[in-house]
Parts: C-alpha cells; sequence; structure tokens
C-alpha cells in the first residue's frame, strides 16, 4: 500500500470522525498522521509491518493500530461502518444550506433519502411540508441554498496552507491543476476550482465523486462538477476538451475581475497561447488578482532564490526541535543560513529567554556551528517591544547577537498614534535589524492593528530596517498589498517563516508567494544575498 494511499485513508476517517462529533484533537491528530505519511520518503507500509511506525513523529498507539489495520487488510472496519451510518453525501451538502449533521440525517430518515441527489427532489417536491417542524420560512431558506448551490462559497475561508493540501491532494489523484483563489495563493481562500484536459470527461468526474476528501457531490453536467468536503468546503471540478485546457485554467484561475478585463478569450491548449492570441504578456497567477495588462516584473522572486531564514524557534522557547536539528533541517532545504530567533520573557504565554539563557543558548549555537560548518546558525532574538517602547534585553546582550526581530504581542489594540510612536521608537534601537510580522493580524481571528505602515516604512528607511513577511499560515504578514508598499518605499523585506519545528520550514513557500503577490523582485528581498551582506545591515 503507497504512503499516499494510507495518507488518504486516515484523511477519510477523521473526515467522518468530525461529522460523528469527535473532539477536534482527534480529528487533527489523524489529519496530521496523514500529511507526515504523505511527505515520507520511506515506504510506511514496510516500517508498519516491521513494527517501527512510532519511529515516525506524532504517530501514537492509537494511529498506529490503524496503520497495521489498513495495511493489514487494506481497509478500515470502522472507517465502513461511519459511511455507512453517516450519510456523509447528505450531511456535506448540510454544510453548504447551513443545516447541522444531526438535523440533516434527521431530515433525511423523515423524507426516507439517503443522497443529495434524492434530497434536492424532495424539496423541489415540496416534501419537506410533510416534515414536522419544518416551515415555510426553513422551506425557503432551503431552496434557496439548493439554488446557490450551483456557485457557494464556504462559511469562512480557509488558511493557505490548508487550502493548498486540500485541493493539492485532490489534483494529484486526478492529474489536475489547481486553479481559483488557491492558484492565486490568496491568505485566505473561498474559490475552489481544479482543471483537468480530457477527451472523455466521464471517468474523471467518476474518479472525483469516489475521492475520500469528498463527501458530496452537489452538482455533474457533462464536464463539470461541484463536490463538498467535510468541513463544507466546495469544490469546483472542471474537465474540459483538451483543445481548450488552457483557457479553462486561465478563467478558472481568475480572479473575475482580472479576467473579464482580459476581454473575450481564445480556445487554446496551454495559458501561455491565451495570452499570446491576446496580444498581452503572461502573467503569474499571484499577480491575477486585479486588472492589469502590464509586463511582469522580470525577476519576480522565486523559492529557490531564498539563501536562508531569519525567523525560527527551537526548543528553549516554545520549538519543538534543537537548534541542531533546526540547523541540520535547513541544510537538507539548500540553505546557506538560519537565525534562531527565540522568545523574551514579556511574551508571557510562551517562555522566553532571559539575559542568562540568551548566552548560554549561544554555546549550544556555537556548537552547532562546528558541527554543520560552512553552514551558519546566527544567534537571534524574536525580541518583544515594552509600553514604553524599550527593548526586552539588555543593550549589552542585545550587542552581542547577529540577528534582532523586533515583534510587538502586547498591546496590540492600542491607538493607532500610541502604537505608531511605540514601534518606531523601537525600531531606532541600534541593534535591531526586523520588524516582525508588522500588522499583528491573525486571518480570521485578529483584525490588523493600528500601526500607521507608512511611517513604519519611513523609519525603516532611515535606520536600514527589514521588514518581514511571515510565513505563519494564519499571519502572512505583511501581506500582499503592504508589500508593495515596501517594495515601492525601497525598504528591504525578508521572507521567514516563524517556523516552531522542521516542519515549519516548509511554509517559506507561503512568505515567497505572499511576497510574489506584492511584486517583490529578487532584489527587493534581504534574505535572498550572501550572509556577509545580511550580516552589513546597520544603521545608516
Amino acid at each position: 500500500m503507497e504512503n499516499a494511499r494510507i495518507a488518504g485513508q486516515l484523511e477519510a476517517f477523521a473526515a467522518l470522525l468530525e461529522l460523528n462529533g469527535a473532539g477536534y484533537y482527534t480529528a487533527r491528530a489523524y489529519r496530521r498522521a496523514a500529511e507526515l505519511i504523505r511527505d515520507t520518503r520511506a515506504p510506511v507500509a514496510e516500517l508498519v509491518r516491521e513494527g517501527r511506525a512510532r519511529e515516525l513523529r506524532g504517530i501514537g498507539p492509537g494511529i498506529e493500530a490503524r496503520l497495521r489495520e489498513l495495511v493489514e487488510t487494506g481497509g478500515l472496519a470502522e472507517l465502513e461502518e461511519l459511511q455507512e451510518s453517516l450519510l456523509p453525501e447528505l450531511v456535506g451538502l448540510g454544510h453548504l444550506l447551513g443545516v447541522g449533521p444531526k438535523r440533516m440525517r434527521e431530515l433525511a430518515e423523515a423524507l426516507g433519502v439517503r443522497t443529495a441527489e434524492e434530497f434536492r427532489t424532495a424539496v423541489l417536491e415540496g416534501r419537506l411540508r410533510s416534515v414536522r417542524g419544518i416551515g415555510p420560512k426553513t422551506e425557503a431558506k432551503l431552496r434557496a441554498g439548493l439554488e446557490r448551490a450551483a456557485k457557494p462559497k464556504p462559511r469562512r475561508g480557509l488558511l493557505l496552507n490548508r487550502a493548498w493540501g486540500l485541493t493539492g491532494t485532490i489534483a494529484d489523484a486526478l492529474g489536475a491543476e489547481v486553479a481559483g483563489d488557491v492558484r492565486r495563493w490568496r491568505d485566505s481562500c473561498e474559490d475552489f476550482a481544479l482543471v483537468v484536459a480530457a477527451s472523455g470527461a466521464g471517468p474523471v468526474l467518476d474518479a472525483f465523486e469516489e475521492l475520500p476528501e469528498i463527501v458530496s457531490v452537489v452538482e455533474r453536467g457533462e464536464r463539470r462538477a461541484l463536490g463538498v468536503t467535510v468541513e463544507g468546503v466546495p469544490i469546483e471540478l472542471l474537465v474540459p476538451p483538451p483543445e481548450d485546457a488552457g483557457t479553462a485554467l486561465v478563467r478558472a484561475t481568475g480572479s473575475a475581475a482580472y479576467v473579464a478585463a482580459l476581454g473575450e478569450l481564445p480556445a487554446a491548449r496551454d495559458e501561455e497561447s491565451v495570452y499570446a492570441a491576446l496580444g498581452v504578456p503572461w502573467c503569474p497567477p499571484e499577480l491575477r488578482e486585479r486588472p492589469h495588462r502590464d509586463e511582469p516584473p522580470p525577476f519576480l522572486l522565486r523559492p529557490d532564490d531564498v539563501r536562508g531564514d531569519l525567523h525560527v524557534h527551537s526548543t528553549w522557547s516554545d520549538g519543538k526541535a534543537s537548534v541542531l536539528e533546526m540547523g541540520a533541517a535547513a541544510i537538507e532545504l539548500g540553505y546557506e543560513y538560519l537565525a534562531i530567533c527565540d522568545h523574551t520573557p514579556n511574551v508571557r504565554v510562551v517562555p522566553g529567554l532571559d539575559a542568562d539563557d540568551v548566552r548560554r543558548q549561544g554555546e549550544e549555537i556555537a556548537a552547532a556551528n562546528e558541527r554543520l560548518a560552512p553552514f551558519r546558525i546566527l544567534r537571534g532574538i524574536e525580541c518583544d517591544i515594552l509600553a514604553d517602547g524599550g527593548l526586552d534585553l539588555p543593550d549589552d546582550v542585545l550587542g552581542e547577537l547577529d540577528w534582532v526581530q523586533l515583534s510587538l504581542h502586547a498591546g496590540q489594540r492600542q491607538a493607532g498614534p500610541e502604537l505608531t510612536r511605540k514601534v518606531s521608537e523601537a525600531m531606532r534601537h541600534p541593534a535591531v535589524r526586523c520588524l516582525s510580522h508588522p500588522t499583528g493580524r491573525l486571518i480570521n481571528h485578529r483584525p490588523p492593528n493600528a500601526l500607521d505602515l507608512e511611517r513604519a516604512l519611513e523609519v525603516a528607511l532611515a535606520e536600514g530596517i527589514a521588514l518581514e513577511v511571515n510565513g505563519l499560515p494564519d499571519r502572512l504578514d505583511l501581506r500582499d498589498e503592504h508589500v508593495r508598499l515596501a517594495v515601492e518605499a525601497g525598504v528591504q523585506i525578508c521572507v521567514n517563516t516563524d517556523a516552531h519545528s522542521v516542519r515549519g520550514l516548509n511554509n517559506m513557500r507561503l512568505a515567497v508567494a505572499t511576497a510574489r503577490r506584492g511584486a517583490a523582485q529578487v532584489a527587493d528581498v534581504l534574505n535572498t544575498k550572501p550572509l556577509e551582506q545580511v550580516l552589513a545591515l546597520r544603521r545608516r
């Protein structure tokens, strides 16, 4: 059994556990195990047979038992039972209609239906009126919801890493191209689409319906289907003939405003031919958010351009890997340098390093550098800004460090003038090299703070300080439009992961994509430069 198949079964099991009311952390454990197995190079089935599955980080006894059952029998008995009892197709439709799983199953039982199509027919025939507790308003709401289901939106946007994980898995299974918001690398995705060219669409649509990630197919046409995941995320699958594949991909990638501005699209096999026929330069998907017909930047940042990550954590604060483990993982990614930037005490919610801790950590970093040379681990810190604009470590300690990231964790709700004064004052400290996640936003949870970003950019330019594009999926801060402001102002940016684990280093692709959406070129990004140039960043 291949790793992808094992991962798919675990994801399907997680989805149905969630539908059945299992705790959030239980379902998440299976999803994380699926992601781990999909990314593991070694054949996991062999590890299971040899009794070594728990050597994989995050695999406990419960998941190990499921893996053993999968490898030995080819399936999971409980998964099959849940598929039979939960009516996942109807529950998925219920997510789109705003009806909870329990209520959806009650309606299905009352109507005597088991599929989305049977439910749709029952509603349109007026049979809901015979169900106890369903009045005219509820019936009208469900009818309207079914009419909207042709192009629905999730209740709230998916974070970019989850959006790529979901659509990428389905695309790999079908040989499809990811389109929609995900291909444009939007920080919060609502429009999900896949495109796969085929002369005959039937087999592709059939395979889509059978995927474990798709719990319900609410619409199916000759060359299109609309499926729903357990989280209520609608996924549109388009199956154009090969001669129209490029046109379909441009249209499905969007944005709607960008595509509309292109005018009538010619039929073409690939995107490049579409653009050539229109007489405009091909445009990277990240820059297709708004209408324009300009020549794209010639040296737009790419992941391979990044030479190092200047903001990661270790077990000294709230990280899950040691300094040496983080350094070794960075070498595997092809980096030349890495900055360990653990927290300082003022952050409070996680352990922070005081002056003695910083110096003791410096000894560990020196030992790791001896083992990993010529790779270089930088002595860094993510230093909190105090209420008076001062920094959370003494000046003599800060002066010993290679790299100081400035961060604001407390006081995000302060008024703009006071917040801007405090941050600006801290940025003028001679040890500071970069401002971390400047606007403090948490996507779907906390709006940006009231920092006057244009003023912060003025201070950064005057002091020779970089601003960070933080790659944590719920931050992506600076965001695209702010990256554009920084680039136009001539301020250097850093694309960092803020990784708290070895795996978190992979979020560099999110930081790079966000910088690309802001039209950042290689020259605009500090950590595309050799280490000596990075360390030369000083006050002007």
